[in-house]
């Protein structure tokens, strides 16, 4: 397996398996209703904060968790009144915190006082980020809408905040469905009657998440900022990237539709296709590598199970004589190899070899006992 990936698999375990001491962090509940070992995801917020949230409109906190019913990792994001469950991404880091950390990034929207003049003017590569990053995160961000809004359903958390960014460029969508659950009134005779205006606020915040992207910066989605930023646009990138752009941004005559963004995506979305198929690729070919180890680890544990139990010499199931001796045999034969000069060698392509040969069922190992006298095994009841 290339030394990346595995890195990344086990930093993604390690924090997958985190836990706190709850001496240390009392506030944290050992149990959550069917879910325990609980793990703050974010700073906790202090126990006498009365301040609200500016996303939600409630003091709100976020925790890695294991359901005991199904022994997986969840994400638990508490309105401190509610808990919701979503899928947890080990490693995932928010687009703001991946993208919008840097505050020198703000110095090109930022008043100067009279007589000072402009920064230099950012450029892809040296301040901006990419163009093909961008389109790549635009047909990720459009394809978890259309998803959504062909359910009939809004996002409404189409925000830097609430967009995961895991690996390199992958991107999830977080805390979907949560305004749903706050702002959902019994007295309305139709729920459904204000969802077609907050798909169209979808789209208008898409638009800003693409913006505050192009410009690298949030303060290029103000709107004292926006002539400015779109400028930015137009000297830095594609007029595609700019006119789709001004298409989230500008109000229309009729109802948009995220279909309608596919044109400008145009031939970028084979791009991020084959770019999704060679990732599959690299992964199915370190899989491949990998495939038969657990093949392997069962035959060895296999082996050292019935292998030196001196408790059990007056059981003859356990002795060693007869076959389980001859698995004995077997059992130096794979390790205990040396060099022409005598000193141990660890032959790992020998090791594998000799496993694989036992494990096909019509094999038979020529192992030869300490009187010199070859015999035949059959090693099908070991690889069951």
């Amino acid at each position: 397996m290339a030394d990346e990936l595995r890195q990344e698999l086990i930093n993604r375990h390690l924090i997958t398996m985190a836990q706190v001491d709850q001496a240390d962090i009392p506030a944290v509940p050992a149990e959550v209703d069917s879910y325990h070992s609980l793990f703050p995801l974010e700073p906790l917020p202090p126990p006498n904060r009365i301040q609200k949230t500016s996303n939600f409109g409630y003091i709100t906190s976020c925790y890695k968790a294991v359901n005991s019913k199904d022994d997986l990792p969840y994400c638990l994001r508490r309105i401190h009144a509610l808990v919701f469950a979503y899928d947890f991404h080990a490693g995932g880091e928010t687009m703001m915190s991946r993208h919008f950390n840097d505050p020198s990034a703000d110095s090109y929207f930022t008043k100067r006082k009279w007589g000072q003049h402009d920064g230099p003017l950012p450029r892809q590569h040296a301040g901006l980020l990419p163009e093909s990053l961008i389109w790549a995160y635009i047909v990720q961000l459009s394809s978890a809408l259309r998803t959504i809004h062909t359910a009939g359903l809004a996002c409404r958390v189409m925000d830097p905040t609430k967009i995961l960014v895991t690996g390199k460029t992958r991107l999830r969508v977080n805390c979907v469905g949560i305004f749903d659950v706050l702002t959902f009134d019994n007295s309305q005779n139709n729920p459904l009657a204000l969802m077609a205006q907050f798909q169209q606020a979808d789209l208008i915040s898409l638009g800003k998440v693409v913006l505050a992207l192009a410009c690298n910066s949030l303060s290029g989605i103000q709107r004292e900022n926006l002539q400015k930023a779109m400028e930015l646009v137009t000297i830095n990138y594609s007029s595609d990237l700019k006119n789709l752009i001004l298409y989230l941004l500008t109000d229309q005559n009729r109802l948009r539709s995220v279909n309608d963004i596919m044109p400008m995506i145009g031939a970028r979305f084979y791009t991020q296709l084959d770019a999704a198929q060679m990732r599959n690729d690299v992964i199915e070919e370190d899989l491949a590598k990998e495939v038969q180890n657990g093949r392997l680890f069962r035959l060895l544990a296999k082996l050292g199970t019935i292998n030196e139990r001196p408790e059990f010499q007056k059981d003859p199931t356990w002795s060693e004589t007869g076959d389980r001796y001859l698995l004995k045999l077997f059992r130096d034969h794979l390790f205990h190899q040396v060099t022409e000069a005598g000193t141990p060698w660890i032959d790992l392509s020998h090791i594998i070899s000799c496993l694989n040969k036992v494990h096909c069922t019509s094999v038979k190992i020529c192992a030869k006992s300490l009187l010199s006298s070859t015999v035949l095994v059959n090693f099908c009841d070991l690889t069951c």
